[in-house]
């Protein structure tokens, strides 16, 4: 096999186990990989529904904001202004978190700094708007803003820290890579 196969062979690996061991299912089980089956359908088809219009909306961004005002507002220097700015980013995002990183991939290669991105996806994952309005509903609004703040700071620790335990070396490569899926 030519190396590009094997590459192809290589990056799709659990892809391919995966489906290997859902059609052994299918052959010993029939009914229960059918279920399964129907499953990984109806998330198909829910992954479908959600993922063109962030593609769209990134594909604005990527257009739309010029690298100069992302580096300003999101950059290293950007400050409390590029935290508040994730967060509010972050919680007012739609979808699901597999939505966050190609938004996160925009950001960073539009200059944005590592912490604010990883912000970001923080605040995607933990503090949606939507969310905090069901949470106040069943749990209250002491519960709500006690898991709320202490997310805020959650959010900030993990950020910063993964930004310092990071070298200069990964932290360009995490760009590059940004870069080479876009």
């Amino acid at each position: 096999m030519n190396k590009k196969k094997m590459e192809m062979l290589k990056r799709y690996r659990f892809l391919l186990v995966m489906l290997v061991g859902t059609l052994m299912i299918l052959v010993v089980n029939p009914t229960l990989g059918r279920h399964v089956y129907g499953l990984a359908w109806d998330n198909i088809l829910g992954m479908l529904g959600v993922l063109p219009p962030i593609f769209i909306l990134i594909g604005l961004l990527d257009v739309w904001v010029k690298k100069e005002t992302m580096v300003k507002y999101m950059g290293k220097d950007s400050g409390i202004v590029g935290i508040l700015l994730g967060f509010f980013l972050g919680s007012a995002a739609a979808g699901p978190l597999y939505g966050a990183f190609p938004v996160a991939g925009v950001f960073l290669n539009k200059g944005s700094r590592l912490s604010n991105v990883l912000i970001i996806v923080g605040a995607w994952a933990s503090m949606k708007i939507p969310l905090l309005l069901f949470e106040v509903s069943a749990m209250g609004f002491k519960f709500t803003l006690i898991r709320f703040v202490m997310d805020i700071f959650g959010v900030l620790i993990i950020a910063y820290s993964i930004e310092k335990i990071l070298t200069d070396e990964d932290e360009r490569q995490i760009y590059e890579l940004a870069k080479k899926m876009n």
